[in-house]
């Protein structure tokens, strides 16, 4: 029988208001060990007040937050613990290498120097200032400094920002392999695809409330919607209007469907095209459940 990885983090029936706007409302939420969590949701779902209960930034109005069975506010657990927030505060005028060495200096055994480098992609980086960097450069020496202590629990919030996309890869490398040694990874991220590839399991927010939660093909099968591509003369407009067919637009010589259900909707193309030809049907992506789960009727209504 399988064993089912610790729970490092947890959130429990937690509610967190800031005056009169209710930030979280009794949200359930576990980190486990091993696994990278996706925390996703639109601008104020409450995804930046769960991390800083985790990291100890808030205190909640109700509710439990425990990290690794203790106080977020825990030296101990702070020594386990890896950040990389989108506004960092890192002085300006010191160098790379500087960096690293007061940052690694907080911890009792942490990452060799060159590990980190290797990891975050820093090669020639080391004797430049860091107000001297890229946006993209700094991010990769934030993400030095967020693995520099061997982190049992990495909070990543929008890690690609500002990061080119072979970074970017080298990046999840790195995440891939925090994973394999047993960490926990809490991304909030708006690159859904991305996190359709790198995360073991998604959460999604709104308004307060955790909407959906669990691994990425639990999250899609909330959403039974189809996209179906093919080359065909049939209108769009009139594609659009047929019953079980969200939205058709043209791409060029393409015709691109989004429907409820696939097949009745490839029946009727078929019989008003028989040329058709390079038919393509696949399911729901994460971007599309999160955009469903996550719409709100009385404003689509309005």
């Amino acid at each position: 029988m399988a064993v089912s990885p610790p729970v490092l983090a947890r959130l429990h029936a937690v509610r967190k208001s800031y005056g009169k706007v209710l930030a979280l409302d009794g949200v359930d939420l576990e980190l486990r060990g091993g696994q990278v969590l996706a925390l996703l949701g639109a601008n104020g779902a409450g995804k930046s007040t769960a991390v800083g209960l985790l990291l100890g930034l808030l205190a909640p109005d109700e509710g439990e937050v425990s990290v690794m069975g203790q106080s977020p506010h825990a030296l101990q657990v702070r020594q386990q613990c890896g950040v990389m927030l989108q506004s960092a505060g890192i002085p300006e005028r010191l160098k790379v290498s500087e960096l690293l060495q007061l940052s690694r200096s907080y911890y009792p055994r942490p990452r060799s120097a060159a590990d980190c480098v290797a990891l975050a992609g820093l090669e020639g980086l080391l004797d430049r200032r860091y107000g001297k960097l890229s946006g993209g450069q700094q991010r990769r020496v934030q993400f030095a400094i967020a693995i520099c202590g061997r982190p049992r629990l990495l909070f990543l919030d929008e890690p690609p920002t500002g990061v080119d996309i072979e970074a970017r890869q080298k990046l999840w490398q790195a995440i891939r392999e925090l994973v394999a040694e047993g960490s926990a990874v809490l991304l909030t991220t708006h690159y859904l695809e991305e996190a359709q590839a790198l995360s073991d399991r998604g959460a999604v927010m709104d308004r307060g409330r955790l909407v959906a939660e669990g691994s990425v093909a639990e999250i899609r099968a909330r959403v039974s919607q189809r996209r179906i591509r093919c080359i065909t003369g049939v209108d769009a407009h009139s594609v659009a209007h047929w019953p079980q067919v969200r939205e058709a637009s043209r791409d060029g010589e393409y015709l691109h469907i989004v429907a409820d259900a696939a097949e009745p909707v490839v029946r009727r193309l078929l019989e008003a095209d028989p040329q058709l030809h390079e038919l393509e049907v696949q399911r729901a992506g994460l971007a599309d459940a999160f955009l469903e789960l996550t719409r709100n009727p009385q404003q689509e209504a309005a």
